[in-house]
């Protein structure tokens, strides 16, 4: 299940605000119960209406894959090195191996389209 704050990201996206809006007006709770985890908008300052709770829920598919592509770059960003590493494998082993390292880690670490 993607996060809330995902959801909400893109709803803004898809309403043309920008996401650093939310940062300074939208504040979310999370009332834990019996352990259970479940976050929810608290206030809402902008100039667009509140998402409901099913605007939101239509929105999970598309912030799953947000979510996990944000990981995979992660891990895409790891596995490529520094970028002072990676002058240097190229000053060492060449653009064309250095190019292929970086296709396979792609292949190896696919995104969802």
């Amino acid at each position: 299940m993607a996060e809330l704050t995902t959801k909400i990201k893109i709803y803004l996206d898809k309403n043309n605000i920008d996401s650093e809006n939310f940062l300074n007006h939208v504040e979310l709770q999370d009332d834990m119960v019996d352990g259970v985890s479940n976050p929810y908008i608290k206030k809402w300052n902008l100039e667009i209406n509140q998402p409901t709770e099913n605007q939101l829920q239509e929105l999970e598919t598309e912030a799953n894959k947000f979510e996990t592509n944000n990981t995979i770059i992660d891990t895409r960003k790891k596995l490529y090195g520094s970028w002072e590493k990676q002058l240097e494998e190229i000053n060492e082993q060449g653009i064309d191996a250095w190019k292929e390292r970086i296709a396979q880690i792609k292949a190896d670490n696919p995104k969802e389209s």
